[in-house]
């Protein structure tokens, strides 16, 4: 979790939502990724997402049947869909994400039985770090949007 904690900090200085993922096989980290939503500006360019592509590509197979995926927040319901579709064996989540958490925050599609696949899930680990650089970025985003808010209302009101 500490690799995927180093992820979501290089989101955080790229400006992105502060989410790493690291895919481990057999042991071995083969794929790290972090949110580039906005670099990409693409909607789907998730950690996860991105780690699973990158783990398909280490192992030459979409089948990710022998891998544990670590990331800082909880997934959302289009990464826990692509864990089921890749076959991941177990998630290990930090942080909960009460908006869009697909393991029991909003829903809950892991403890939900699949028909072709079920995913072990453990959340919690290293929860209170992966909290607080959620909280940090957010809290800096809206000074960051309340400065230009103010330089605006300053431009305006001097014309």
């Amino acid at each position: 979790m500490l690799e995927a904690l180093k992820q979501a900090w290089k989101a955080f200085q790229a400006k992105e939502v502060p989410v790493g993922a690291v895919l481990v096989h057999q042991g071995s980290i083969i794929a790290k990724a972090h949110n580039q939503v906005e670099l990409l500006q693409d909607a789907t360019a998730h950690a996860e997402i991105l780690c699973m592509t990158a783990g398909a590509v280490a192992l030459s197979n979409w089948r990710l049947s022998q891998c544990k995926l670590y990331c800082t927040i909880e997934p959302c319901s289009m990464c826990a869909g692509g864990m089921f579709l890749s076959r991941i064996e177990e998630l290990i989540w930090g942080a909960p994400d009460l908006r869009h958490g697909a393991n029991g925050s909003w829903i809950d599609l892991f403890n939900k039985p699949h028909p072709t696949h079920q995913v072990k899930v453990r959340s919690g680990v290293l929860q209170e770090p992966c909290a607080l650089l959620m909280k940090q970025f957010f809290q800096q985003r809206r000074q960051e949007n309340a400065k230009i808010n103010g330089n605006l209302g300053d431009e305006l009101a001097a014309h």
